[in-house]
């Protein structure tokens, strides 16, 4: 195996290693893709600023979010088909978060159940909502997220509509994959991967299986449900329905704009994510980077403001922070490592994150992680 220095050595490992259709679901965004970019390119514009002759000994990578101690300020994002990165994804990737003290939380659309994963770790996580027509569907993910103790719900307000993805279109991705030649060629390389998904009994939707249609499971129909039952017409008061439903901390991600995030904070967020989807919604948004001052702003004090979107490194959680976010979540970073690696692939992107971190908080002359603020970008 070759060194992994840093995510894209992982990136580079998982494309080897996972179908090419499961690959390009994790790796690619919507349309042109010009928003998937720019989540890149607008963090690699940003300049950090060296100091020198500053005592940066004992540093401290520790703060909370939400009231839980975590061990840096990065969380696992909510990823979709995560079991199909890797055989039991959900799984591994919350087994790496919990032993290294950060936040795991777990999709609505995860190939593991809530309570596949909840019988599997020792510490609950997070839980992903999305609200959907079935309003009554909707109230029992909420019930069985409560059932399995998890501290906070994360609702996602950016995907009413879903943003076509032409990568999976032209891959025919579904959920088992489904066998053609050109795939069953694909997946004839990938043996890892192919006896790791026959061992498994997690296949399929296992949040879902009493919402999908009976024997359903490709993208086709899967877009199909989605179009019908991802709803429309959501609105703010859906929120503060939930908020009602719910007794926990809850997050509201999808947020670029600032009186959207006045009006998550409104109905009831205690944190909102400056998120863009990953690139994978609205082509042409923002970046989530160029988003978060904006935001930021806009909230002040009211509620806790996190990036996601495009972190892939230390620096990248420096920059973020330096524009106002108390904490950050990475989800193609940890996945690039399980698709890789496993479990352990997991705990590799985050060692490389931390690392990545530490090594940048003390060439700007930081020593803890509630230090960093705008002195630390350099500004010409």
């Amino acid at each position: 195996m070759p060194a992994i220095t840093n995510i894209e050595d992982l990136r580079q490992l998982a494309m080897r290693r996972a179908p090419r259709a499961i690959f390009d679901y994790v790796d690619r965004g919507s349309y042109d893709e010009t928003t998937i970019r720019a989540n890149r390119a607008d963090l690699d514009a940003l300049k950090l600023r060296q100091r020198v002759m500053i005592d940066v000994d004992n540093r401290s990578l520790k703060t909370t979010m939400l009231g839980q101690p975590v061990t840096m300020p990065v969380a696992l994002a909510p990823t979709g088909l995560t079991g199909i990165m890797h055989p039991n994804g959900e799984i591994l990737a919350a087994h790496a978060a919990q032993a290294f003290g950060v936040p795991f939380t777990l999709s609505t659309m995860s190939i593991c159940s809530i309570e596949a994963v909840r019988a599997a770790v020792m510490e609950p996580f997070w839980f992903q909502l999305y609200v959907m027509r079935d309003r009554g569907f909707a109230a029992s993910l909420i019930e069985r997220a409560k059932a399995a103790q998890c501290p906070a719900l994360m609702l996602t307000a950016d995907l009413q509509i879903q943003g076509q993805r032409h990568r999976d279109v032209k891959n025919g991705l579904t959920v088992p994959p489904r066998l053609t030649l050109g795939n069953l060629l694909d997946i004839a390389c990938k043996p890892r991967w192919a006896f790791g998904m026959l061992r498994t009994p997690h296949k399929g939707f296992g949040n879902l299986t009493d919402a999908l249609p009976k024997g359903s499971g490709g993208l086709t129909t899967l877009s199909q449900w989605i179009a019908s039952q991802f709803d429309p017409t959501l609105s703010w008061n859906d929120v503060a329905w939930v908020r009602s439903l719910w007794p926990g901390k809850l997050i509201v991600k999808g947020i670029l704009d600032a009186e959207d995030a006045r009006l998550a904070v409104d109905a009831g967020a205690d944190a909102v994510v400056v998120s863009n989807h990953g690139g994978r919604q609205l082509d042409g948004a923002p970046s989530s980077i160029a988003a978060l001052p904006y935001v930021a702003d806009a909230i002040g004090d009211r509620c806790e403001v996190w990036l996601d979107s495009g972190v892939r490194s230390g620096q990248d959680v420096v920059k973020a922070m330096a524009l106002g976010a108390r904490a950050t979540m990475i989800g193609k970073a940890f996945l690039y490592g399980l698709g890789a690696m496993g479990g352990r692939g997991v705990t590799v992107a985050l060692e490389l994150i931390r690392k990545e971190l530490d090594v940048s908080m003390a060439l700007t002359g930081t020593r803890d992680v509630h230090d960093i603020g705008p002195h630390v970008l350099w500004r010409g």
